[in-house]
């Protein structure tokens, strides 16, 4: 599994570059696209198609290339294969035949935009495309509304402006959206705003609704305080029963899981009452 670029040919890895250098046979979602890469790295290796459209082929062709011995370097048209890109099933064959997957990190966009979006949050979710039809994509939007992580989505730019018009509805104006379009390449950009003010955004400039977009949504504020509270309080109640007194149970539970050490103390009280 071998990430290519998401932009700037320089992010490829000195790894990377190697198997893809040294391997027989790659396996790309697009061979017009990915022949340039490798020869522009010195590769000689055989391209075969590895698309959505012939997984299950591709997969079997794999397998046979595998059982007389060869390797196979699977990569995508750019980033990391098998994250919002095809490849998961033919990773699926090779597991289920016995074979040795061996994943190389590098290029994802997700990740990337995640860094620099500036969320404090603990958690997040990677949600890749939203559904294309509107109905679907609010429901999908309704059901990520409560939790208490960011979410990360990657949107298609003649989606965008609808996209993120169905966000501000779904989850709130009041969150924080960042915008990381055209990651690594000469465009790149990476705003952050209310959610609210995102359509506006987008729609004062035509080109700011070009190009590949990674987006990341702020928790749910209420529910990351819910989170974070029941996780305090968890934590309080193994410290109790573990015989520790309660005002040192209370601190540590609190620093450990960031909960408010007056809402521990009165919840370690009303323990007692009882």
């Amino acid at each position: 599994m071998v990430p290519t670029p998401i932009g700037n040919l320089a992010d490829i890895t000195e790894r990377a570059r190697d198997v893809l250098s040294e391997i027989a046979w790659v396996a790309a979602e697009d061979t017009r696209h990915s022949a340039p890469l490798l020869k522009r790295i010195g590769s000689r290796a055989r391209l075969l198609a590895a698309h959505e459209h012939n997984e299950e082929q591709a997969a079997a062709r794999i397998l046979e290339l595998l059982a007389a011995g060869e390797s196979v370097a699977l990569i995508s048209d750019s980033g990391t294969p098998a994250i919002s890109d095809p490849g998961a099933r033919i990773v699926a064959a090779v597991h289920a035949a016995g074979g040795r997957v061996i994943p190389l990190p590098g290029a994802c966009a997700a990740t990337a935009a995640l860094s620099a979006a500036g969320f404090s949050h603990p958690h997040w979710l990677f949600y890749g495309f939203l559904p294309a039809s509107a109905g679907e994509r609010k429901k999908a939007l309704n059901d990520l509304a409560g939790l208490a992580c960011a979410l990360v989505f990657y949107e298609a730019p003649h989606r965008i402006l609808k996209s993120v018009a169905d966000m501000n509805e779904c989850l709130g104006s009041g969150r924080t959206l960042v915008i990381a379009r055209e990651i690594s390449k000469q465009f790149e950009q990476i705003c952050r705003m209310p959610l609210g003010e995102a359509a506006d955004w987008l729609a004062a400039d035509s080109m700011r609704q070009k190009g590949e977009f990674a987006l990341i949504v702020s928790a749910d504020e209420s529910a990351r305080e819910k989170a974070t509270a029941n996780s305090g309080i968890r934590a309080l109640e193994l410290l109790l029963k573990e015989g520790l007194p309660k005002s040192r149970a209370v601190r540590l539970a609190a620093a450990i899981t960031g909960a408010s050490r007056n809402a521990l103390y009165e919840h370690a009280l009303a323990g007692e009452i009882k």
